[in-house]
């Protein structure tokens, strides 16, 4: 459930007036209201007569604009419990709210680990108390994250988590991963490991190649990505069982992927905004502007992130696999980091974007660039990312009539410029900083609530 207090509240009948409805669930793309009562989807689809309209209804004129299922963010990190001073779970969500994110799988890399019912019990119970939109924790594979002995994993999933991860390190013992494989495909819920073979990136802070060279920095190979994939498709094509592979970031991964999936592998995947939309290039400084050498701009900790920042033929791969649906869905990889963790040198800076509230316009510059269209982008962000989850899930990514109100309103063609300053995050860290997007969130829904409304957008109650 999501809180009342300290967020906008709604009253009990909203109706979302001439809005463009895009709703892949129901192959949608047309003009129509949407009408909410008591936290559900009373009925879209249709214009509904003036003299339908229920009283004391909360009127929102959505022309020109787009409306959709909520987004569903399958890798978030909210560092709660144990790294408050970089996230908390009212801060990310707000940010989530704020981005068009009505769920977000939060990642379980805090302290403690989510490797035990307690701390699942304790994310659900601030989520509830504290958070703007759903929270669905992701349980360890791996005790600690240690990559010693697994986690309790069928204890886990009956405590409500929706996936395994150890992520931010892999889970690196084959036999360990073939065993957590299994345990999926009991479970039926999938494990999501982080694709890095440490004996290849070792010291690597950024993408190997010219950019690397020219800076003097430690390049990280495309193999260290790719040969955890290959190894982790090798042994769910064994086991039978889930595979999820996160932010994927080399054109290497994609045709390796590509191959999994004709091959009637259960294997899905990720990609990430950032991999989608800036190269290596913007490590040189000028915001991937066409410079050979360093400058005063160079060596921005912002853009150092795990995966790295890659190649232009990677991104174009990436988005090949996004637009012709073997890379399922996007994914944020919302990654808060304080000021410590970046005013430092390149080398020393932690690895992290702070992404919520930047994905949709940075995505939205590929539609603007018709470099992917309108309603697979929707498609990436809702219908994606739940058939990922399963089943379960599907009501939340949907404008089906009974379902819940999780719903997002976006301005296309808004501009605005990026400032962190004024992100509800606690994370600033965005190479994004001063650059122009266009496409910004106005009205964020989850159950029939408002939990987030930009100034520009009105309602009134008739």
């Amino acid at each position: 459930m999501v809180r009342k207090s300290g967020s906008i509240l709604s009253p009990r009948t909203i109706l979302i007036r001439g809005g463009r409805l895009i709703d892949p669930s129901q192959d949608w793309d047309l003009i129509a209201d949407v009408l909410i009562q008591d936290g559900k989807i009373s009925s879209a689809g249709s214009i509904i007569d003036r003299t339908s309209i229920p009283e004391h209804c909360q009127i929102i004129d959505a022309g020109g604009m787009v409306v959709c299922p909520g987004f569903i963010d399958l890798h978030s990190h909210l560092r709660e419990p144990g790294f408050e001073h970089k996230e908390t779970i009212a801060t990310g969500t707000r940010a989530a709210a704020r981005g068009g994110f009505t769920t977000l799988c939060c990642m379980p890399n805090t302290e403690p680990a989510i490797d035990n019912v307690a701390v699942v019990e304790f994310i659900r119970r601030q989520a509830s108390a504290e958070g703007a939109v759903r929270v669905l924790p992701i349980g360890c594979v791996t005790k600690g994250r240690k990559g010693k002995e697994l986690a309790e994993m069928e204890e886990l999933a009956a405590a409500g988590v929706v996936a395994f991860s150890d992520d931010g390190d892999p889970v690196y013992d084959p036999m360990l991963m073939r065993l957590a494989l299994c345990y999926s495909r009991d479970l039926g819920l999938p494990i999501s490991n982080h694709c890095q073979d440490n004996s290849l990136s070792r010291d690597g802070v950024m993408a190997e190649g010219w950019v690397a060279t020219r800076l003097g920095l430690p390049g990280i190979p495309a193999a260290a990505e790719e040969a955890m994939i290959a190894r982790d498709i090798a042994l769910a094509d064994l086991t039978g069982g889930r595979l999820h592979l996160t932010h994927l970031s080399t054109a290497g991964s994609v045709s390796l992927l590509r191959r999994a999936l004709e091959q009637g592998i259960a294997v899905t995947a990720e990609v990430c905004p950032h991999h989608l939309s800036i190269t290596d290039r913007w490590v040189l400084g000028g915001k991937g502007a066409d410079v050979e050498a360093a400058g005063p701009f160079s060596y921005d900790t912002s853009t150092k992130v795990y995966p790295p920042l890659r190649a232009d033929v990677d991104v174009e791969a990436l988005l090949e696999g996004l637009a012709d649906g073997v890379i399922a869905c996007i994914a944020t990889d919302h990654a808060p980091h304080d000021l410590a963790s970046k005013q430092v040198t390149y080398q020393d800076a932690s690895f992290g974007i702070s992404v919520l509230e930047t994905a949709l316009g940075s995505l939205m510059q590929l539609v603007h660039e018709d470099r992917l269209g309108l309603s697979t982008l929707v498609e990436r962000l809702t219908a994606g990312p739940a058939r990922v989850l399963g089943p379960d899930f599907q009501d939340l990514a949907t404008l089906r009539a009974g379902t819940p109100a999780d719903l997002v309103i976006f301005d296309p063609n808004k501009e605005w410029v990026v400032d962190p300053g004024e992100f509800a995050s606690k994370g600033k860290n965005t190479p994004l900083e001063g650059t122009t997007l266009k496409g910004r969130v106005v009205a964020t829904l989850v159950e029939g609530q408002v939990v987030f409304q930009d100034d520009p957008i009105s309602g009134r109650v008739g």
